[in-house]
């Protein structure tokens, strides 16, 4: 059986995942900064070779969070939270503001 082509539509991105999803501007924006903070805390375990007991430790929180956070459960972890997480681990989190569009 011969399978007729398929036209494939690409979307441009808007450089924003969760945006692209469908979520509200806002909320797209919270889970852009929560993945970002949660992308570095785990960049943070990988260079530092912590386990996850180690990581706790370092971050001053348990392992089931550690856990939570390795999983990629971003609703489990509010900015605030993931940015004192880093600050307890040494790591200085800059902030840019760019003028909205």
């Amino acid at each position: 059986m011969r399978r007729g082509k398929t036209a494939n539509k690409i979307t441009r991105s808007s450089s924003n995942v969760f945006a692209d999803l469908g979520f509200s501007p806002d909320e797209a924006e919270h889970l852009r900064l929560r993945a970002q903070l949660m992308g570095a805390i785990r960049d943070v375990m990988q260079r530092r070779e912590l386990t996850q007991t180690q990581a706790a430790e370092l971050f001053g929180c348990t392992q089931p969070r550690i856990s939570d956070l390795v999983r990629g459960k971003i609703e489990l972890f509010s900015i605030d939270i993931l940015v004192s997480m880093l600050a307890q681990a040494g790591v200085h989190v800059g902030l840019t503001i760019d003028a909205a569009a």
